[in-house]
């Protein structure tokens, strides 16, 4: 299984950026997907999920409002549209699957990671 992050950039504060996710290797309707991220000396924070079918989401208490994840199974790509976008948003920001259904929060239970992709936002 392989997971491929991309879009993220350097913005300004307020502006938006899309990340997207590929993955292949696995039937791509049948698992959790979750976008985490982490910024040097914190740990990974847990930003959203969505369930195999795309019908629930979940997302952390800091993003919630501002951030949507969606998913497409037909093309098996997975977005996370960031709007309003903070400094604090500033991080490396990772994809990953977890054998399950519905969303969940906790990074160890998932199982496959993509390596990232930066995003970072300027005062």
């Amino acid at each position: 299984v392989q997971l491929q992050a991309s879009g993220g950039g350097l913005v300004q504060a307020g502006e938006s950026l899309r990340l997207s996710c590929i993955v292949s290797g696995r039937a791509f309707g049948h698992f959790t997907l979750g976008w985490f991220r982490q910024s040097p000396g914190k740990e990974r924070e847990f930003v959203a999920s969505i369930s195999a079918s795309g019908s629930k989401v979940l997302y952390g208490d800091s993003v919630d409002g501002r951030f949507t994840i969606s998913r497409d199974n037909a093309e098996e790509i997975t977005y996370l549209q960031m709007d309003s976008l903070k400094p604090e948003d500033t991080a490396v920001y990772y994809c990953a699957t977890r054998d399950t259904v519905l969303p969940y929060a906790r990074a160890e239970s998932y199982d496959y990671w993509g390596r990232g992709t930066q995003v970072t936002v300027s005062s």
